[in-house]
């Protein structure tokens, strides 16, 4: 391992027993400080192998992800409570910190899409949506402008934020649906989608998105794509890490890796046509 990687790995560690002692992850200067800090160190062009790591630094690393997936929850929610707030919400969605980032990562999903797609999809699951689903609403707005998108999420709160930012405007409003559930309990509606996004939140340990993933593929139409979210080098220290060994059931289409200040990388499969 080298020095430099090595520095990359305690600096992670340190912020990590920072964050760990804080009483809450709220939206503060202290988390929101801490947390810049911990994806600017991640964005590092130092390759970091998460495979190599021991296993005190593999501990770190699983309480880690499911400290950043609570704080991101948090942060949105306060976000979609603040910019839901305003008569026109959509005309201030761009103070949410890190917008530019989601701008970014919506052109990458799009692109490799146009790639793949023969047509424009109708209809787009979004699993995982949250109280503020940028993802739905740029490629909504900016790229799929007939598509309707069908988002999920387990929480009845969230939706309800979400509801709240989309419903002054008319017309997105109509191809923005929102589902409270649980989607390892939706089944065969999922035929109906061409296209499924899977959030990088959505199973923030490996077995249980390999669980999901299990699920979608038992039930999505054959032929259809998953888009999932993944993480590569250092940044796997933020997010879990999606291999092609996971994707049982799937093909691997197309993987993309930032090498900019995106955090996700982003990986599309084709679910295999035998059903």
């Amino acid at each position: 391992m080298g020095c430099q990687e090595q520095q990359l790995i305690e600096k992670v560690c340190d912020i990590y027993d920072k964050l760990s002692r804080l009483e809450n992850l709220n939206p503060s200067k202290q988390v929101n400080s801490l947390f810049a800090q911990l994806v600017q160190t991640c964005m590092s062009q130092c390759h970091v192998d998460i495979t190599r790591l021991n296993e005190r630094v593999q501990a770190m690393r699983c309480k880690l992800i499911k400290l950043c997936g609570k704080a991101e929850g948090l942060l949105e929610s306060h976000f979609a409570t603040l910019i839901g707030s305003h008569d026109k919400p959509l005309n201030h969605i761009k103070i949410f910190p890190y917008y530019s980032n989601y701008l970014k990562l919506s052109q990458v999903e799009s692109s490799m899409l146009n790639k793949i797609c023969s047509q424009v999809p109708k209809h787009i699951a979004f699993v995982g949506s949250g109280p503020l689903p940028l993802t739905s609403i740029i490629l909504a707005t900016d790229h799929l402008r007939t598509t309707c998108f069908h988002n999920f999420d387990i929480d009845p709160s969230a939706n309800a934020k979400a509801i709240q930012l989309v419903s002054s405007d008319s017309e997105l409003s109509k191809r923005m649906l929102f589902h409270t559930a649980d989607i390892m309990n939706v089944s065969s509606s999922l035929k109906q989608y061409e296209v499924v996004f899977l959030a990088a939140l959505v199973g923030m340990d490996k077995e249980e998105k390999v669980r999901v993933i299990k699920h979608l593929s038992g039930h999505m139409a054959p032929g259809a794509l998953l888009l999932m979210r993944s993480a590569n080098g250092a940044r796997a220290f933020l997010y879990p890490v999606i291999d092609p060994c996971d994707l049982q059931g799937f093909e691997v289409l197309s993987v993309f890796h930032p090498r900019d200040d995106v955090i996700n990388s982003v990986i599309i499969a084709r679910k295999n046509s035998q059903g």
